[in-house]
C-alpha cells in the first residue's frame, strides 16, 4: 500500500483538494485498496474545522466527492508513517521539514515536482481563486499518479 500525506498550511483549502481529487482519481481506476490518502497542516489554526465553503464549491462543481474531513496538524510521526509527504509551497516545505527534522529518506516532495516544475500551489484562502488552485492541484496528481504507475507496476 502507498500511504500519502498531502500537506498545506490550514489543511482547509489546498491539502483537502488534493486529497480529494487523488482518491477520486485512484478510484476511479479501481486502485483504492492500493492507496492511504490523507491530509494535514503545518500549523494550529484550522484543527478541527471542515474544508473551506470553496474548496466545497470546486470540487462539487467538477464532480468530485469532498473526502470527510476535519484539519489535523501534521505531527513528526507522520514522516515514519507515510511514504510521500507533499506540500504545496516552499514555505509549507520548510514547514514540514521543521517538524520532521528533516528529509534523511527523500519523502519530503512539493506537488508539482512531480510534473517538474518548481511553481507553488497558491493558496486560495488568500487569493480567492480555487479554479487556478484545481487545475495546478490536477496537474500534480495526474504527475504523481503517473509516476507512481511507472515505479510501483499498477
Amino acid at each position: 500500500m502507498i500511504s500519502i500525506l498531502f500537506v498545506c498550511h490550514g489543511n482547509i483549502c489546498r491539502s483537502t483538494m488534493a486529497e480529494s481529487v487523488l482518491s477520486h482519481m485512484i478510484s476511479q481506476r479501481g486502485l483504492s485498496n492500493d492507496f492511504h490518502i490523507a491530509s494535514a497542516a503545518t500549523s494550529r489554526e484550522e484543527i478541527g474545522n471542515p474544508p473551506h465553503h470553496g474548496t466545497v464549491r470546486k470540487l462539487r462543481e467538477v464532480g468530485v466527492p469532498v473526502v470527510p474531513h476535519r484539519a489535523v496538524q501534521m505531527t513528526k510521526k507522520d514522516y515514519e508513517a507515510y511514504d510521500y509527504l507533499i506540500g504545496m509551497d516552499d514555505w509549507n516545505i520548510r514547514n514540514m521539514q521543521r517538524i520532521t527534522g528533516g528529509d534523511p529518506q527523500n519523502k519530503i516532495y512539493k506537488l508539482l515536482e512531480f510534473a517538474n516544475s518548481t511553481r507553488d500551489i497558491a493558496d486560495p484562502w488568500y487569493t480567492g481563486n480555487f479554479d487556478v488552485t484545481y487545475d495546478d492541484i490536477m496537474e500534480g496528481c495526474e504527475a504523481l499518479l503517473k509516476k507512481l504507475s511507472l515505479t510501483t507496476n499498477f
